[in-house]
């Protein structure tokens, strides 16, 4: 069970993370996420701490099986909540594959879209000094053009 200051129950807060937030799928789960907001409903005298919903729709199965996802998803961001920036805000829905996978494939699919979310080099990027172009780091193909630059 989450705590109650790590829960998202307000609509907007889960609109504020799916809509104005950065997102990481999975096969199994999508994660939403929204670093550092500040909690409108707050008084504002601390930081808030972290928190999480989740999002599970009868795509995933009958009750049931969507109570089941529900728990697991908890219990592995309640795991991990010390790793999330003070006063993020993290929405993992669920898809339809998940009430059919096991606890340690949701666990997989949590950390990595964590990763990517929180630290990992984004996709599309490549870190410095890292060959784009499949290895050949002469530049790009240009047919009848010298690579030095030269003029003929």
């Amino acid at each position: 069970m989450l705590p109650t200051e790590n829960r998202l129950r307000r609509r907007e807060d889960f609109a504020t993370a799916v809509r104005r937030g950065r997102r990481a799928g999975r096969p199994l789960l999508v994660v939403h996420f929204r670093s550092g907001s500040t909690d409108p409903h707050g008084s504002g005298e601390s930081v808030p701490s972290a928190r999480a919903g989740f999002v599970v729709s009868k795509a995933v199965g009958n009750a049931v099986v969507r109570n089941k996802v529900k728990r697991r998803l908890r219990h592995l961001v309640r795991d991990r909540l010390d790793r999330l920036p003070a006063g993020s805000l993290v929405v993992v829905r669920a898809l339809p594959c998940a009430g059919d996978a096991d606890h340690d494939q949701l666990a997989r699919d949590l950390d990595a879209a964590f990763e990517r979310l929180l630290g990992g080099v984004p996709r599309g990027c490549h870190p410095p000094g890292a060959a784009t172009d499949g290895g050949n780091a002469a530049g790009p193909r240009n047919p009848g053009r010298d690579p030095g630059g030269s003029a003929q």
